[in-house]
């Protein structure tokens, strides 16, 4: 009979330790650590076939001059905002990790690209929902697909079974807590559990060349349930995002390992599952009639896609001892920054005021080229004057209260143009090499501040 031991993990990290620690040495996390029951049985080698896959791993030590370069193998899906975010399509091989709010759409958002790929095999193993649930779904979204495939089970070694008599092209999860391992002991979704699935679904992929998906839960802060070693485990980490009271939600790459982690994938969420949306920036802006004081309009980057943003200020006089200081999708500490050049460099009382800064759309921008615009809208609500309608802005502000260079600078005039808008204000520096004939739009080149503030005040 196996011996069976306990041990002690930290839900943060996953770090073990022989007894319970008030502070996890690994991650410096308090009071995180659980006892789990493990076996000390390593589970036996799966063995797939691997005589068609190129990128099997050799088994002996080579040097680096004897591996041969082979082209990523990528599986293109109908959806191109997924195809967008991991880097071109889906990599043979590889282990892509996708974490969301509970009922923002993640099943919902596989579901539906696994049944447009009319062409590949794929298999949905569900451990959280039954066949009829799904079903309903799939009807809800209206598609069907004979090469789909559906398994409702927990234990990896009969998903395993199942796996080598279907020998699918693609393999989805939903959800990886939900996985249970037989040379465990601990209970699904522990720390112990969550490590081991991955571990054994990883070697699948490698040795098989499958890609596999991986939904995930996640945490009150934000953060994928499990030990953090479990997104070190993956090839691709996606997030799932959006206000369940709002219809937009933003797929988002945090780690990618076959391409950019700048990318930003957006949907709509109807009643026939997710629609993409090809042109964001006409979401981002508000439809109004009237010019308002305290918006402007940015033209910022999301990897290589040109979004055009809002930006809403509102600036009134504190009637408390303290100022407020508030920014929804974008960061404070930037926005006080911002407001300590303009009461520097433009004499500006902002240190008097209540300030609130709101990124219309639900996003969170962390280009620094949204810094012309927050300006222009503090300065546009302190004054109580509206900016022009048709004008936006591309520059970053630094300490000193110049208008820096941006990169990418004619996509996002490009951009501007097609959503006709007049003008757009951008650095000086940023003039160096670029024809600005070929434009149709207005550009207007700033240095300083007090520049903007004359053009526009």
């Amino acid at each position: 009979m196996s011996k069976i031991r306990t041990a002690f993990f930290c839900q943060s990290c996953g770090y073990e330790s022989a007894k319970w620690n008030g502070k996890c040495p690994s991650c410096g996390q308090w009071n995180t650590f659980v006892e789990e029951r493990v076996q000390k049985d390593t589970p036996a080698k799966q063995e797939w076939k691997t005589n068609d896959n190129p990128l099997a791993r050799t088994q002996k030590i080579i040097s680096l001059s004897e591996v041969q370069t082979i082209a990523e193998k990528r599986l293109l899906t109908p959806d191109n905002e997924l195809n967008r975010v991991l880097g071109g399509g889906i990599v043979a091989g590889s282990l892509v990790l996708v974490g969301g709010e509970p009922g923002i759409g993640k099943s919902t958002l596989f579901l539906q690209n696994a049944l447009q790929l009319k062409d590949v095999k794929t298999l949905y193993i569900s451990g959280e929902e039954s066949e009829q649930q799904i079903k309903m779904r799939a009807d809800r979204i209206r598609a069907s697909n004979e090469q789909f495939y559906l398994l409702t089970e927990t234990s990896t070694q009969t998903i395993f079974q199942e796996i080598k008599k279907l020998q699918p092209q693609l393999v989805i999860v939903d959800s990886i807590q939900t996985l249970q391992s037989p040379f465990i002991e601990s209970a699904p979704g522990s720390v112990s559990q969550i490590r081991e699935t991955t571990a054994e679904l990883q070697r699948f992929a490698k040795e098989s060349n499958t890609p596999v998906f991986l939904i995930g839960h996640i945490t009150k802060d934000g953060s994928i349930a499990g030990p953090k070693v479990l997104e070190h485990m993956v090839d691709t980490v996606l997030q799932f995002e959006g206000d369940q009271h709002y219809a937009y939600r933003i797929l988002r790459t945090i780690k990618n390992r076959f391409g950019s982690t700048a990318e930003l994938g957006i949907y709509e969420m109807t009643g026939t599952g997710l629609r993409q949306v090809t042109n964001p920036s006409e979401i981002l802006i508000s439809q109004r009639d009237d010019l308002l004081s305290g918006v402007a309009i940015s033209a910022t980057m999301e990897g290589m896609r040109p979004l055009l943003v809002e930006v809403q200020a509102l600036v009134t006089q504190s009637v408390y001892g303290t100022p407020q200081r508030t920014a929804t999708g974008f960061d404070l500490r930037r926005l006080q920054l911002l407001l300590a050049v303009l009461e520097k460099r433009g004499g500006f009382h902002f240190g008097v005021k209540d300030v609130f800064l709101n990124i219309a759309g639900g996003i969170r921008v962390e280009d620094p080229a949204i810094d012309l615009a927050v300006l222009c809208a503090l300065l546009s609500s302190y004054e109580d004057n509206a900016l022009p309608n048709k004008v936006c802005f591309a520059g970053e502000v630094g300490l000193s209260g110049e208008i820096r260079a941006v990169n990418r600078i004619e996509q996002r005039i490009a951009e501007a143009e097609k959503l006709g808008f007049d003008k757009i204000f951008i650095s000086r520096y940023n003039k160096k090499g670029i024809d600005f004939s070929k434009f149709n739009i207005e550009v207007i080149a700033v240095g300083r501040v007090e520049e903007v503030y004359q053009q526009l005040f």
